[in-house]
């Protein structure tokens, strides 16, 4: 199961952070996904829609730090991603990134 959290912004929109398996990967291999949106449901299909199947949120046991917030917020997709752990200077990535370049652009809901 995946595990995550969120964090409502003053705005009214949603940042949902999640764990997921690393695409492609090993059982070991994880991710973390950050992603904004209208609510956490809008959130969540996002992802299902890029084909990330196990992407649910249940619970806020790890709600998104300010420096993952800061970067989903500049990111024009407003979906963002790293491996986990992640190096001490690694950036975050698109999702265009992670899924290759026959990934469409995620529209921002």
């Amino acid at each position: 199961m995946a595990s995550g959290g969120f964090t409502r912004l003053p705005s009214g929109d949603v940042i949902v952070a999640l764990r997921l398996p690393s695409p492609g990967g090993t059982p070991d291999d994880h991710i973390r996904v950050i992603v904004v949106s209208a609510n956490r449901q809008r959130a969540l299909t996002r992802l299902r829609n890029l084909g990330f199947r196990t992407a649910r949120l249940a619970g806020n046991l790890e709600p998104p730090t300010g420096d993952e917030i800061n970067a989903v917020l500049h990111h024009p997709d407003g979906l963002v991603w790293r491996r986990i752990p992640a190096a001490p200077a690694e950036p975050w990535q698109s999702i265009a990134a992670l899924l290759g370049p026959t990934a469409r652009r995620p529209a921002r809901s």
